[in-house]
């Protein structure tokens, strides 16, 4: 099994002073490592009936679309408001200073429709929630959701509830 932490980057200072943004294009940019963890992120689900991942912009689509691939699902995008050309539901959540929003077409996820959420990073946990709470808003069942980077001392699995979140590399 290829250790996948070797693939990401540390950028200080990125996009602000005192962060270090977590780079994941060094490992996009390797076939064996983004294939492997494609295979990571879609392996406590295999079996379970996805019909479809969920996954928010912009580099949660990377990965959500190939893990759809990999799955046989469907996917659908999860997008900053504005940004989708058809009927969509907004969800809100909060910042560290203010609010924002995402939102997802009004018929991407039908009632009963097994669901899986993928994004690159979990941070804080509330873009991810608010993705969740849209997909059960529109019926869907979300299964539990996945994601390449999680920042654990931030603690944003406590914002998703009930909801698991499987992660591959947990930064403490």
């Amino acid at each position: 099994m290829i250790d996948l932490r070797k693939f990401i980057r540390d950028v200080p200072d990125f996009p602000k002073k005192g962060i270090v943004f977590k780079d994941i294009t060094p490992l996009l940019g390797n076939h064996e490592a983004m294939c492997e963890a494609v295979r990571q992120l879609a392996a406590p689900f295999e079996g379970k009936g996805v019909e479809a991942v969920a996954a928010i912009e912009s580099r949660g689509f990377i990965f959500g679309a190939l893990v759809a691939r990999h799955l046989k699902a469907g996917f659908v995008p999860v997008r900053k408001a504005g940004k989708l050309p058809w009927k969509t539901v907004k969800q809100t959540y909060d910042l560290e200073y203010g609010t924002d929003a995402i939102e997802i077409h009004a018929d991407a996820v039908k009632p009963g429709q097994k669901v899986l959420m993928i994004d690159d990073l979990v941070a804080t946990g509330g873009t991810l929630a608010a993705a969740c709470e849209l997909v059960s808003r529109l019926g869907g069942e979300v299964l539990g959701a996945a994601a390449v980077i999680e920042l654990a001392f931030l603690d944003g699995r406590k914002k998703l509830g009930n909801y698991s979140l499987h992660s591959l590399i947990k930064v403490p």
